[in-house]
């Protein structure tokens, strides 16, 4: 259950079509409980201690990183997740080939993309603001591929725009409308990791970067890039980690989310109908 889940609840009580004691317990069930018996927000399966209050807090539900698990435990703990009240998905990011056919058996209508070695369970959120994923070359498509694929779990319309990187800037030149539109930029790029600076010049969009650990001997597994995101004269260049699709993902659909809603309230203490995000 997320924050605006709560809110939704509280209001449903305050106009009386949620009594007090449905809404309490509702709340039982979620992050003010311990289902495993440990204590308030957490549910202990043992080899885990999942977080069942991150999606309060924060506003994004506990993501199950699936590298060093077990197949048996990345279940465990998708079905851990579905327990809880709330509409989010359940989201695991990083699984190998056993554990991504592990869940394709437990969950039959789960969202796999064997790509991004990610996958979802449950209903997605509507989607508010939009994220472009830009990449360099066609050998960044996997990290590409988580950040599309958590940043539409996390409630954002997505999309890529493939192969554009600076080797030939006409190809990137040729995109730039539809860089605009988009209320945030993913930028990712291995090699010399120009890609980024170039967009922040194009663009006034936010622009978070990923390196990626693409590139031949002296690219030191994606150090190359990351330093030259790091130092890049682009300004407004936000830098993730070597291969972290997922990291900016959960950015940029904060950053996307609080702009929705920043338009929203501003629009309805105008009076007047909340505007449409652009690139919706």
């Amino acid at each position: 259950m997320d924050r605006d889940e709560v809110r939704e609840l509280l209001e449903r009580v305050s106009s009386g079509s949620e009594t007090a004691e449905g809404a309490l317990r509702t709340l039982s069930q979620g992050p003010l409980s311990g289902a495993g018996g440990t204590g308030a927000g957490t549910e202990d399966l043992g080899f885990a201690r999942l977080d069942t209050h991150r999606a309060l807090r924060t506003g994004d539900p506990e993501v199950v990183y699936g590298a060093g698990k077990t197949p048996e435990q990345t279940v465990a703990l998708l079905e851990a997740l579905r327990r809880q009240p709330g509409r989010r998905s359940a989201v695991a990011t990083r699984l190998p080939d056993a554990t991504l056919e592990a869940v394709a058996e437990t969950f039959p209508g789960a969202r796999i993309d064997p790509v991004a070695r990610c996958a979802a369970v449950g209903g997605q959120p509507a989607p508010r603001g939009s994220v472009l994923v830009v990449t360099a070359g066609t050998s960044d498509e996997p990290v590409a591929r988580e950040a599309a694929f958590v940043a539409s779990e996390f409630g954002c319309s997505t999309r890529i725009v493939r192969d554009v990187g600076v080797a030939g800037i006409h190809r990137l030149l040729a995109v730039r409308d539809e860089l605009d539109a988009a209320d945030c930029l993913i930028v990712v790029a291995g090699m010399d990791g120009a890609l980024p600076s170039v967009v922040a010049g194009l663009v006034g969009n936010p622009v978070i970067a990923v390196p990626t650990s693409v590139g031949y001997g002296s690219s030191f597994g994606g150090i190359a890039p990351l330093l030259t995101m790091l130092n890049s004269c682009g300004p407004g260049v936000m830098v993730c980690n070597i291969d972290n699709g997922f990291g900016a993902a959960v950015a940029a659909a904060r950053m996307t989310r609080r702009m929705v809603r920043a338009d929203t309230d501003t629009c309805a203490d105008a009076g007047t109908d909340a505007p449409v995000p652009v690139g919706r």
